[in-house]
């Protein structure tokens, strides 16, 4: 398949939808030494952490590159850029405005606006300051509220600027990832933190709510979730019974606090050392009213029951994506009808959605027909999802170029721009090509 299509009737090919691609500060800006370090600048430099040994230091030198990459932007014919601040760049260790960092986000909004390119920032996209964390990070409830003080400092910063505001982007990783198993930082491993550090993150998420509402009502405010659908290995109700429990633990912890105020009953299954630790007051914080929720999708997961664990993860089934992770676009579509059906959602945005393949830039081009294909089948389950009632506003590719993908370097390529980290060179692949027919094949933008 070399081109993206959908029915002509879809909503999807409406003006009114909006589609964008995406990337993270950590992940493309490099300019390290203009700002401080963060957890993963310590992640990277702690041996073994890191596939192939190296960091974020310079990345795709955006820091740099920041003007030629919004001319590449516009170039896809996008309606919008999902960018994230790094909070180690505009905040100084003892929490006033860092203007020269402030001012590197105030060149890139004001150049997207000139554009016409609507600004989606995500205000939190992992790279926690590692002075916080030496402080306890996500495990000190503090840390939620110099999160909401430095919402409130950069919202006010940026001013008009900005369309839709993210408070974190995907807290299960933060959390689980960082502080239970400890394969992104920083690194913590413990049971017996993952949960603590993930009420604290929805309560940083709660309290900047509150500042958004304040300080910039006129912006779309919420959050991004990822979300893997999980599928029992069998009929059996022990294996039922194990992926509920697993879609629990992963997914409906960090939605459920949000529409219902609380968290899943599993709760009670858990050892006490393992709970949050909830203050009075702490869950209507978070159950903040939100104009949109981002949802992040890759895959799905199969579990077993097991008689020593609640749950085990199967390995991925095929077809599989360079990084493992099993293509199976049905999980979106059921994944996105089952959460309207379950909560009172606001609006929803699929905020990243992408594949990494095994790109080869051979003659100065890159034919990722895979990755291709990944999106044809995961837009047409968008608007199966949007025939079955879910009400979708756009759609953002992840990412917009090839970057350090996290515990696993540069060894892996989700971008639909290819980029030569030798040369920082950019390619647009065929999937980005793809990408920009489709996009300009809708109706005339408004």
């Amino acid at each position: 398949m070399t081109k993206i299509s959908l029915p002509v009737n879809s909503p999807m090919l409406s003006a009114d939808f909006t589609y964008g691609v995406a990337t993270a500060s950590f992940q493309i800006e490099g300019g390290a030494e203009h700002r401080l370090a963060s957890i993963w600048d310590r992640f990277c430099a702690t041996e073994g952490k890191i596939a192939d040994g190296s960091n974020g230091e310079v990345a795709c030198d955006h820091f740099n590159l920041w003007r030629q990459d919004i001319e590449l932007i516009e170039s896809l014919g996008v309606d919008a850029y999902r960018l994230s601040i790094s909070w180690p760049r505009v905040i100084t260790r003892e929490g006033t405005l860092n203007q020269a960092g402030v001012d590197f986000y105030l060149g890139i909004l004001d150049d997207l606006e000139r554009k016409n390119i609507k600004a989606f920032v995500t205000l939190y996209h992992w790279d926690l300051p590692q002075h916080l964390e030496d402080n306890g990070g996500w495990l000190n409830r503090e840390t939620a509220y110099l999160f909401r003080d430095y919402v409130d400092l950069i919202t006010k910063a940026f001013g008009d600027r900005v369309y839709a505001y993210a408070t974190l982007n995907e807290p299960f990783c933060s959390a689980y990832l960082g502080y239970e198993v400890g394969v992104h930082a920083p690194g913590i491993v413990g049971k017996e933190y993952g949960k603590k550090a993930a009420h604290h993150l929805l309560l940083a998420h709660g309290l900047a709510m509150q500042v958004l509402a304040k300080n910039s009502p006129d912006t779309l405010n919420g959050i991004v979730l990822n979300f893997t659908p999980c599928y029992p290995a069998s009929n059996s109700s022990e294996d039922k019974g194990a992926a509920h429990f697993a879609d629990d633990y992963f997914n409906q912890w960090y939605i459920k606090p949000l529409f219902d105020g609380e968290y899943p009953e599993i709760l009670s299954q858990l050892p006490k050392a393992h709970h949050p630790d909830i203050h009075q007051g702490d869950m209507a914080i978070i159950a903040q009213p939100m104009d949109f929720l981002g949802v992040n999708y890759y895959t799905r997961a199969i579990y077993r029951a097991d008689k020593q664990q609640d749950f085990v993860e199967l390995p991925a089934l095929e077809p599989r994506t360079d990084i493992g992770w099993e293509i199976y676009p049905k999980a979106l579509t059921k994944l996105l009808v089952s959460l309207n059906e379950k909560y009172s959602l606001p609006p929803l945005y699929i905020t990243e959605n992408g594949a990494a393949m095994a790109d080869e830039l051979k003659d100065g081009s890159v034919n990722d027909l895979d990755r291709i294909d990944y999106y044809q089948s995961h837009l047409s389950a968008v608007h199966d999802a949007i025939g079955q009632g879910v009400d979708i506003r756009g759609y953002f590719a992840w990412s917009l170029m090839d970057n350090f993908e996290w515990a696993e370097g540069y060894l892996k390529r989700f971008g639909i721009v290819y980029v030569d980290y030798a040369s920082q060179q950019r390619t647009v692949k065929a999937s980005g090509n793809a990408y920009k027919n489709f996009i300009s094949s809708r109706v005339a933008k408004k």
